[in-house]
Protein backbone atom coordinates (compact mmCIF):
# COMPACT_ATOMS: atom_id res chain seq x y z
CA UNK A 1 0.00 0.00 0.00
CA UNK A 2 1.04 3.69 -0.48
CA UNK A 3 -0.26 6.55 1.06
CA UNK A 4 -0.66 9.73 -1.21
CA UNK A 5 -2.01 11.92 1.66
CA UNK A 6 -2.05 12.20 5.29
CA UNK A 7 -3.67 16.08 5.54
CA UNK A 8 -6.77 16.51 6.30
CA UNK A 9 -9.17 19.01 4.50
CA UNK A 10 -6.81 21.76 4.95
CA UNK A 11 -3.44 20.07 3.67
CA UNK A 12 0.22 21.60 5.52
CA UNK A 13 2.78 21.68 4.12
CA UNK A 14 4.15 18.19 2.95
CA UNK A 15 0.88 16.57 3.51
CA UNK A 16 -1.24 16.01 0.32
CA UNK A 17 -5.36 14.76 1.40
CA UNK A 18 -6.70 11.56 1.38
CA UNK A 19 -5.46 9.31 -1.36
CA UNK A 20 -4.19 5.24 -0.67
CA UNK A 21 -3.58 2.36 -3.56
CA UNK A 22 -3.84 -0.65 -2.02
CA UNK A 23 -1.84 -3.46 -4.34
CA UNK A 24 -2.79 -6.93 -4.25
CA UNK A 25 -3.17 -9.65 -6.78
CA UNK A 26 -1.85 -7.85 -9.82
CA UNK A 27 -4.45 -5.00 -9.33
CA UNK A 28 -4.49 -1.88 -7.97
CA UNK A 29 -6.97 0.03 -5.80
CA UNK A 30 -7.39 3.62 -5.24
CA UNK A 31 -8.80 4.41 -2.06
CA UNK A 32 -10.34 8.12 -1.91
CA UNK A 33 -8.52 10.86 -4.52
CA UNK A 34 -8.18 14.16 -3.38
CA UNK A 35 -7.13 17.30 -5.43
CA UNK A 36 -3.55 16.59 -7.28
CA UNK A 37 -3.80 12.60 -6.59
CA UNK A 38 -2.27 12.36 -10.49
CA UNK A 39 0.74 14.34 -8.86
CA UNK A 40 1.50 12.24 -5.94
CA UNK A 41 1.34 8.79 -8.58
CA UNK A 42 4.01 10.28 -10.40
CA UNK A 43 6.03 11.89 -7.51
CA UNK A 44 5.62 8.33 -5.72
CA UNK A 45 5.94 5.70 -8.58
CA UNK A 46 2.63 4.63 -8.73
CA UNK A 47 1.50 3.57 -11.95
CA UNK A 48 -2.22 3.05 -13.01
CA UNK A 49 -2.26 0.84 -15.67
CA UNK A 50 -3.29 -2.13 -13.44
CA UNK A 51 -6.17 0.55 -11.39
CA UNK A 52 -9.36 -0.22 -12.44
CA UNK A 53 -11.32 0.50 -9.38
CA UNK A 54 -11.89 4.16 -7.11
CA UNK A 55 -13.64 3.50 -3.90
CA UNK A 56 -14.60 7.47 -2.24
CA UNK A 57 -15.40 7.09 1.23
CA UNK A 58 -17.85 10.44 1.01
CA UNK A 59 -18.36 13.65 -0.88
CA UNK A 60 -16.04 16.24 0.85
CA UNK A 61 -13.27 17.84 -1.79
CA UNK A 62 -10.11 16.43 0.23
CA UNK A 63 -11.60 12.87 -0.62
CA UNK A 64 -12.74 13.14 -4.41
CA UNK A 65 -11.76 16.55 -5.92
CA UNK A 66 -8.87 14.67 -7.47
CA UNK A 67 -11.00 12.58 -9.84
CA UNK A 68 -11.16 14.26 -13.15
CA UNK A 69 -7.68 15.28 -13.26
CA UNK A 70 -6.58 11.99 -12.68
CA UNK A 71 -8.96 10.56 -15.20
CA UNK A 72 -7.20 13.28 -17.86
CA UNK A 73 -3.94 12.22 -17.37
CA UNK A 74 -4.57 8.79 -17.76
CA UNK A 75 -6.46 9.33 -20.68
CA UNK A 76 -3.08 11.06 -22.23
CA UNK A 77 -1.12 8.46 -20.61
CA UNK A 78 -2.89 5.41 -22.73
CA UNK A 79 -4.67 4.27 -19.89
CA UNK A 80 -7.20 1.30 -21.52
CA UNK A 81 -8.74 -0.24 -18.68
CA UNK A 82 -12.20 0.30 -18.08
CA UNK A 83 -12.79 2.68 -14.66
CA UNK A 84 -14.99 1.27 -11.95
CA UNK A 85 -16.07 4.41 -9.54
CA UNK A 86 -17.73 3.08 -5.92
CA UNK A 87 -19.23 6.16 -4.29
CA UNK A 88 -22.47 7.35 -2.63
CA UNK A 89 -24.71 7.97 -5.53
CA UNK A 90 -24.75 11.63 -5.59
CA UNK A 91 -21.33 11.38 -6.82
CA UNK A 92 -22.32 10.26 -10.20
CA UNK A 93 -24.67 13.34 -10.60
CA UNK A 94 -21.56 15.49 -10.21
CA UNK A 95 -18.78 13.77 -12.19
CA UNK A 96 -21.28 12.63 -15.11
CA UNK A 97 -21.30 16.18 -16.74
CA UNK A 98 -17.39 16.82 -16.25
CA UNK A 99 -16.85 13.36 -17.30
CA UNK A 100 -18.47 13.94 -20.59
CA UNK A 101 -17.42 18.04 -21.24
CA UNK A 102 -13.35 17.46 -20.38
CA UNK A 103 -13.18 13.71 -20.65
CA UNK A 104 -15.57 13.04 -23.69
CA UNK A 105 -11.94 11.31 -26.06
CA UNK A 106 -11.53 8.71 -23.09
CA UNK A 107 -10.50 5.10 -24.46
CA UNK A 108 -11.73 3.12 -22.01
CA UNK A 109 -14.90 3.46 -20.23
CA UNK A 110 -16.19 4.78 -16.58
CA UNK A 111 -18.64 3.02 -14.63
CA UNK A 112 -20.34 4.30 -11.27
CA UNK A 113 -21.16 1.74 -8.71
CA UNK A 114 -22.93 3.62 -6.62
CA UNK A 115 -23.48 2.34 -2.78
CA UNK A 116 -25.15 2.89 0.47
CA UNK A 117 -22.59 3.92 2.98
CA UNK A 118 -25.10 3.18 5.84
CA UNK A 119 -24.98 -0.15 5.27
CA UNK A 120 -22.12 -3.28 5.68
CA UNK A 121 -22.53 -4.83 2.13
CA UNK A 122 -20.02 -6.10 -0.18
CA UNK A 123 -19.25 -3.95 -2.96
CA UNK A 124 -16.92 -5.30 -4.58
CA UNK A 125 -15.61 -9.07 -5.69
CA UNK A 126 -13.31 -10.86 -8.01
CA UNK A 127 -11.42 -14.66 -7.23
CA UNK A 128 -9.24 -13.96 -4.73
CA UNK A 129 -10.88 -10.58 -2.94
CA UNK A 130 -14.14 -9.26 -1.41
CA UNK A 131 -14.18 -5.22 -0.78
CA UNK A 132 -17.31 -4.13 1.61
CA UNK A 133 -18.28 -1.09 3.03
CA UNK A 134 -17.92 0.53 6.64
CA UNK A 135 -20.62 2.52 7.91
CA UNK A 136 -18.67 5.47 9.73
CA UNK A 137 -20.01 8.89 12.03
CA UNK A 138 -19.55 12.00 9.64
CA UNK A 139 -20.95 15.08 8.65
CA UNK A 140 -21.88 13.34 6.30
CA UNK A 141 -22.91 9.71 4.42
CA UNK A 142 -19.25 8.26 5.07
CA UNK A 143 -18.31 4.55 4.49
CA UNK A 144 -14.69 2.85 5.09
CA UNK A 145 -13.72 -0.14 3.25
CA UNK A 146 -12.60 -3.49 4.30
CA UNK A 147 -10.34 -5.29 1.75
CA UNK A 148 -10.42 -9.21 2.58
CA UNK A 149 -8.63 -12.16 0.46
CA UNK A 150 -10.69 -14.87 -0.13
CA UNK A 151 -8.89 -18.28 1.76
CA UNK A 152 -7.11 -19.74 -1.38
CA UNK A 153 -6.09 -23.24 -2.18
CA UNK A 154 -3.85 -25.43 -0.15
CA UNK A 155 -0.37 -25.82 -1.61
CA UNK A 156 1.05 -28.79 -2.75
CA UNK A 157 3.32 -30.74 -0.88
CA UNK A 158 5.86 -31.28 -3.55
CA UNK A 159 8.20 -33.38 -1.53
CA UNK A 160 5.45 -36.11 -1.06
CA UNK A 161 4.20 -36.07 -4.35
CA UNK A 162 7.62 -36.86 -5.99
CA UNK A 163 8.36 -39.50 -3.63
CA UNK A 164 4.80 -41.23 -4.86
CA UNK A 165 5.58 -40.17 -8.06
CA UNK A 166 2.03 -38.11 -8.64
CA UNK A 167 1.00 -37.24 -12.42
CA UNK A 168 0.88 -34.07 -12.93
CA UNK A 169 -2.76 -34.61 -14.57
CA UNK A 170 -3.60 -34.96 -10.88
CA UNK A 171 -2.51 -32.07 -9.02
CA UNK A 172 -5.70 -30.32 -9.75
CA UNK A 173 -7.69 -32.24 -8.14
CA UNK A 174 -5.55 -32.65 -5.16
CA UNK A 175 -5.80 -29.35 -4.48
CA UNK A 176 -9.14 -29.55 -4.36
CA UNK A 177 -9.36 -32.69 -1.83
CA UNK A 178 -8.67 -35.54 -3.48
CA UNK A 179 -6.92 -38.45 -1.87
CA UNK A 180 -4.32 -40.59 -4.10
CA UNK A 181 -3.95 -44.12 -4.95
CA UNK A 182 -0.59 -45.84 -5.57
CA UNK A 183 -0.34 -48.46 -8.09
CA UNK A 184 -0.66 -51.38 -5.35
CA UNK A 185 -3.84 -49.67 -3.87
CA UNK A 186 -2.19 -47.54 -1.36
CA UNK A 187 -4.20 -44.73 -0.32
CA UNK A 188 -2.38 -41.32 0.67
CA UNK A 189 -4.19 -38.82 2.09
CA UNK A 190 -5.03 -35.41 1.04
CA UNK A 191 -3.52 -34.29 4.19
CA UNK A 192 0.00 -35.99 3.26
CA UNK A 193 -0.15 -34.24 -0.17
CA UNK A 194 -0.56 -30.75 0.62
CA UNK A 195 -0.05 -28.26 3.41
CA UNK A 196 -2.58 -25.28 3.93
CA UNK A 197 -3.03 -22.47 2.06
CA UNK A 198 -1.90 -19.01 2.84
CA UNK A 199 -3.54 -17.56 5.61
CA UNK A 200 -5.37 -14.47 4.29
CA UNK A 201 -5.23 -11.08 4.82
CA UNK A 202 -7.13 -8.07 5.10
CA UNK A 203 -7.33 -4.19 5.36
CA UNK A 204 -9.34 -1.64 6.82
CA UNK A 205 -9.57 1.68 5.65
CA UNK A 206 -11.61 4.27 8.28
CA UNK A 207 -11.83 8.08 7.07
CA UNK A 208 -13.10 10.50 8.19
CA UNK A 209 -15.32 9.24 11.44
CA UNK A 210 -16.32 9.95 15.16
CA UNK A 211 -15.25 7.15 17.22
CA UNK A 212 -17.39 4.92 17.06
CA UNK A 213 -17.60 0.73 18.23
CA UNK A 214 -19.95 -0.36 15.98
CA UNK A 215 -17.12 -0.94 13.14
CA UNK A 216 -15.18 -3.36 15.89
CA UNK A 217 -16.63 -6.51 14.60
CA UNK A 218 -16.72 -5.48 11.17
CA UNK A 219 -13.21 -4.96 11.30
CA UNK A 220 -11.72 -7.51 13.82
CA UNK A 221 -8.73 -9.04 13.86
CA UNK A 222 -7.50 -7.32 10.05
CA UNK A 223 -3.92 -7.43 9.33
CA UNK A 224 -3.87 -3.82 9.10
CA UNK A 225 -6.15 -0.86 10.19
CA UNK A 226 -5.62 2.48 8.66
CA UNK A 227 -7.53 5.32 11.09
CA UNK A 228 -7.98 9.15 10.86
CA UNK A 229 -6.00 10.28 13.96
CA UNK A 230 -6.85 14.28 13.41
CA UNK A 231 -6.32 15.41 16.74
CA UNK A 232 -5.04 14.90 20.14
CA UNK A 233 -6.88 14.36 23.11
CA UNK A 234 -6.70 17.92 24.08
CA UNK A 235 -8.82 18.42 21.16
CA UNK A 236 -11.56 16.07 21.98
CA UNK A 237 -14.14 18.84 22.34
CA UNK A 238 -13.01 20.01 18.59
CA UNK A 239 -13.25 15.93 17.37
CA UNK A 240 -16.55 15.40 18.77
CA UNK A 241 -18.14 18.64 17.11
CA UNK A 242 -16.48 17.92 13.57
CA UNK A 243 -16.91 14.26 14.14
CA UNK A 244 -13.95 12.70 14.15
CA UNK A 245 -10.99 10.55 15.88
CA UNK A 246 -7.97 11.34 18.06
CA UNK A 247 -5.18 9.56 18.38
CA UNK A 248 -6.27 7.75 21.26
CA UNK A 249 -9.81 7.10 20.28
CA UNK A 250 -7.91 5.41 17.09
CA UNK A 251 -6.00 2.92 19.22
CA UNK A 252 -8.68 2.37 20.97
CA UNK A 253 -9.99 0.94 18.23
CA UNK A 254 -7.47 -1.09 17.09
CA UNK A 255 -7.11 -2.35 20.22
CA UNK A 256 -10.87 -3.29 20.79
CA UNK A 257 -11.04 -4.54 17.71
CA UNK A 258 -7.37 -6.81 18.13
CA UNK A 259 -5.81 -5.99 14.80
CA UNK A 260 -2.37 -6.63 14.31
CA UNK A 261 -1.37 -3.15 12.54
CA UNK A 262 -2.83 0.36 13.33
CA UNK A 263 -2.14 3.25 10.66
CA UNK A 264 -2.56 6.39 12.17
CA UNK A 265 -3.23 9.75 9.98
CA UNK A 266 -5.64 12.61 8.16
CA UNK A 267 -3.43 14.92 10.25
CA UNK A 268 -5.26 18.61 11.64
CA UNK A 269 -3.05 21.42 9.99
CA UNK A 270 -2.75 22.66 13.29
CA UNK A 271 0.18 20.39 14.45
CA UNK A 272 4.00 21.05 12.83
CA UNK A 273 4.82 17.80 15.09
CA UNK A 274 2.93 14.74 14.88
CA UNK A 275 5.24 12.91 18.32
CA UNK A 276 2.10 13.69 20.44
CA UNK A 277 -0.46 12.14 18.10
CA UNK A 278 1.83 8.68 17.75
CA UNK A 279 2.59 9.12 22.02
CA UNK A 280 -0.88 9.10 22.61
CA UNK A 281 -1.70 6.02 20.07
CA UNK A 282 0.95 3.65 20.89
CA UNK A 283 0.34 4.42 24.56
CA UNK A 284 -2.82 2.12 24.39
CA UNK A 285 -2.08 0.25 21.17
CA UNK A 286 1.66 -0.24 20.52
CA UNK A 287 1.55 -1.87 16.99
CA UNK A 288 0.93 1.79 15.83
CA UNK A 289 2.92 3.38 12.85
CA UNK A 290 3.07 7.53 11.89
CA UNK A 291 2.10 7.67 8.53
CA UNK A 292 3.56 10.10 6.08
CA UNK A 293 2.92 11.11 2.06
CA UNK A 294 4.87 8.31 -0.03
CA UNK A 295 5.07 5.69 3.03
CA UNK A 296 4.84 2.33 1.46
CA UNK A 297 3.17 -0.39 3.72
CA UNK A 298 3.52 -4.01 3.60
CA UNK A 299 1.46 -6.09 5.74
Amino acid sequence: MTILGTGSAVPAPGRFSAGQVLETHNKSFLIDCADGTQHQFTKYGVHSSRLSHIFISHLHGDHCFGIIPLISTMSMANHTNDIYIHSHPDLEKVLKPMIDYFCFDLEFKIFFEPFNPLENSVIYEDRGLTVSTIPLVHTMPTAGFLFKEKEGEPHLNKETLDFYNVPLSLYPDIKKGADFITENGTIIPNSRLVTPPTKPKSFAYCSDTRYTERIIPIIEGADCLYHEATYCSDDLVKAKARLHSTAAEAATIASKASVKQLVIGHYSKRYDDLTPLLTEAKSIFPDTILSYDGMRVDF
